[in-house]
Formats: C-alpha cells, sequence, structure tokens
C-alpha cells in the first residue's frame, strides 16, 4: 500500500519566508542617517547657500564638545564671560605707557614694516573662503562680466588677491592691491603670480588725504576690507569710511570683515597691551581694535557732511559757498556677528572666536 505524504501548507509558507530572509543583505546606514552637519565623511559637507548663516553645526544639550574641531553660533558659557571680565579689568589697569602710545601710534607703518619683513608671505593662508562668504567676487570674476575694478585695502602681502586671480575668467578685470606698509608691497610685487595686465600693487594710507595711485574718485566698482578696519586708530575710521566713498562708484559694494568684541584674541592680551578701550598693541607693535555690531552700524551708516560738488571743484572754489548736505554714505545691507568655538580635542580646550562680517553699499 502506497504511503501519501500529506503537505502542511504552513510549514511551507514558513520555509519560504525563511528562505526570503537568509538571502537578504543588511546595510549601515548609520552614517547616511546623520545629519550632513554632523557627518565626518567629507561627502555629506553642507554647502551654505546664504554667506551670511556661518556655519550649520550648532552645539545642542547632550552633544560631546569634543566630537568636533568647531562649533558653529555659540555663545560663551557664563566661566569664559567671568573669565574674560576678569581679563579685561587687568588690562585696564595696566595700560601702554604714553611713552610706548605715541611711539606706536606716531608711526604705525613702521610696525606694519617689520612685521612683513619678518614674516614676509608665510604668515597668513590664502583666503580661498572670500568668493563663498562674498559672491559677489564671483560674480565679477565670470568671463562676461565686463570691466571691473577691485581695490583691496590692507592687501597684506596677498592672501586675498592671489586666490582671486587665480579663479578669475574676466579678461577685463583689475586688481588694486593696496597696504600701509611698503614691505608688504614689495611681497605681493615680487610674487611669481604677480601679473601687472590683471594688478596693480601699492602703498596706500586709508586714512590719509590721496586716493590710492591709478584711482580717480567713482572709479571702484568692489572694495575689500578684511582684518583692516581694526588696525586703524578710532580717530582714523570717518577719514577711511570717507576715502572708501570717494573711490566707490555709485553703488559699488564694500565687502567687510574683522575682529569682533570678546574674540579669545582680545581676551588673551596681558598686561601693558591696552592702548584704549578695545584697542591693543600686539607683540609686534602692530595694533588692533575689537567691534560691536552696533558699532560698526553706527560707523558705516552715520550721516556725514558730504558737499554737493567734486573734491576737485570744491579745491578750487571758495568753499564757504560750496552747499553741503548731511547724509548717509553707506547702505548696510547685510551684517552679522559669525561666533565659533574652536575646540583642541587632544587637550580638552575651547576657544571662542568672534568675527563681524558685513557688506555696505554706497549710496
Amino acid at each position: 500500500m502506497a504511503s501519501i505524504a500529506v503537505t502542511n501548507p504552513t510549514a511551507v509558507k514558513e520555509e519560504s519566508l525563511v528562505d526570503k530572509v537568509s538571502s537578504l543583505t543588511v546595510q549601515d546606514t548609520s552614517e547616511a542617517q546623520l545629519p550632513p552637519h554632523r557627518n565626518h565623511d567629507p561627502q555629506y559637507n553642507m554647502k551654505r547657500s546664504d554667506p551670511f548663516q556661518f556655519g550649520s553645526r550648532y552645539l545642542e544639550e547632550g552633544d560631546n564638545v569634543f566630537e568636533f574641531n568647531a562649533w558653529d553660533h555659540v555663545e560663551t558659557d557664563d566661566t569664559y564671560k567671568e573669565y574674560a571680565e576678569q581679563q579685561y579689568a587687568m588690562q585696564r589697569e595696566s595700560p601702554v605707557s604714553d611713552f610706548d602710545k605715541h611711539r606706536f601710534n606716531s608711526d604705525p607703518a613702521k610696525w606694519w614694516n617689520l612685521f612683513y619683513k619678518n614674516n614676509t608671505a608665510n604668515f597668513f593662508k590664502n583666503r580661498k573662503w572670500l568668493q563663498q562668504e562674498f559672491p559677489v567676487l564671483d560674480q565679477v570674476t565670470k568671463e562676461d562680466a565686463g570691466p571691473i575694478t577691485i581695490l583691496e585695502v590692507g592687501a597684506g602681502a596677498g592672501n586675498t588677491a592671489f586666490p582671486i586671480l587665480a579663479n578669475n575668467k574676466n579678461p577685463k578685470l583689475k586688481v588694486h592691491a593696496c597696504d600701509f606698509s611698503k614691505k608688504a608691497v614689495e611681497v605681493m610685487r615680487n610674487h611669481e603670480a604677480y601679473n601687472t595686465d590683471f594688478m596693480q600693487a601699492d602703498v596706500w594710507d586709508a586714512a590719509g588725504e590721496d586716493l590710492p595711485p591709478g584711482l580717480v574718485e567713482g572709479s571702484v566698482d568692489v572694495v575689500l576690507m578684511v582684518f583692516i578696519f581694526s588696525a586703524l586708530s578710532p580717530r582714523q575710521w570717518e577719514k577711511a569710511v570717507h576715502n572708501v566713498h570717494r573711490v566707490l562708484k555709485p553703488g559699488g559694494e564694500v565687502c567687510f570683515r574683522d575682529y569682533g568684541r570678546g574674540d579669545l584674541a582680545q581676551v588673551r592680551f596681558k598686561k601693558g597691551r591696552y592702548l584704549e578701550d578695545n584697542f591693543y598693541i600686539r607683540g609686534d607693535g602692530t595694533r588692533v581694535y575689537f567691534f560691536e555690531k552696533d558699532e560698526l552700524a553706527g560707523i558705516w551708516a552715520r550721516p556725514s557732511i558730504v558737499s554737493n560738488e567734486s573734491a576737485d571743484v570744491r579745491e578750487a572754489a571758495d568753499t564757504t559757498d560750496t552747499p553741503v548736505t548731511e547724509e548717509a554714505l553707506f547702505d548696510v545691507e547685510e551684517l552679522g556677528v559669525d561666533r565659533r568655538m574652536l575646540v583642541n580635542r587632544a587637550r580638552k580646550l575651547k576657544m571662542y572666536r568672534c568675527w563681524i562680517q558685513g557688506r555696505f553699499r554706497k549710496k
């Protein structure tokens, strides 16, 4: 008698399911599921669409501070604030002597010449980030941008000018790179990439009476001022702003970045470096000021007595009969505070940096 095999439908389904499961592969998606700004893999790096966003790695409750080298938009903690106030009090109690104030303020060019003599072109890194922060620099270097003149004030060793020219596709671009230091200008002129068809390096005092060599009133499209305004004495600010206004075309733009109040560099100053509120002498003899956001807005947007005629006409005419009006020189289009916490993961140190970035447009 033949035996009959009875098939259990439930068992068949279970075996089929086991076969399917065994053929599956498990993919580790833990990295991909991380937000891009929290991922260590460079392929997930975010590109900012807003230059004044200043990064997107926010430090949140429960985060390990020492997981990354830097965090964006971090306000100082109470411990740091208390330490900073103690430092400021110490600085004010031990200011620069009157003799040294005169020595450093009477001839600041001397100290910048020594700085560039000692450091040549190796001190600052090339500022390749500028086109990210100031998109106008990307626009004016395009092939079809047409005739464009850029003035860089405080060009130093050319760490801004040369990267701009390296990316330039505009055959009608000219960069005037000016610095207070004749030694810095020598460094630029001796650079292998210095090409007088596209670049002119000259000595110029931004707070002086004359305009930069080769430039006249209303001839510049974009002015770059990156960590230069802070080198001026507060008594020089108004003249410098007026000179920038003179050289710019109507509607011309100023791209600005400098040190903000409470930056680690300010807090670290020791005794004998304090000149006046927020104004210091570095160890190499150069000066530096640390700004508040509202303070800068007031400097660039404040009303100024401006003649209705050009400087040449005023010089030739009786100025007592020349009509004058009080008007703001610039519109502050953007002004933001870039706060970052840098981390030394090996030594478990937190360092608070603060910079201020702005765009000002000539009225």
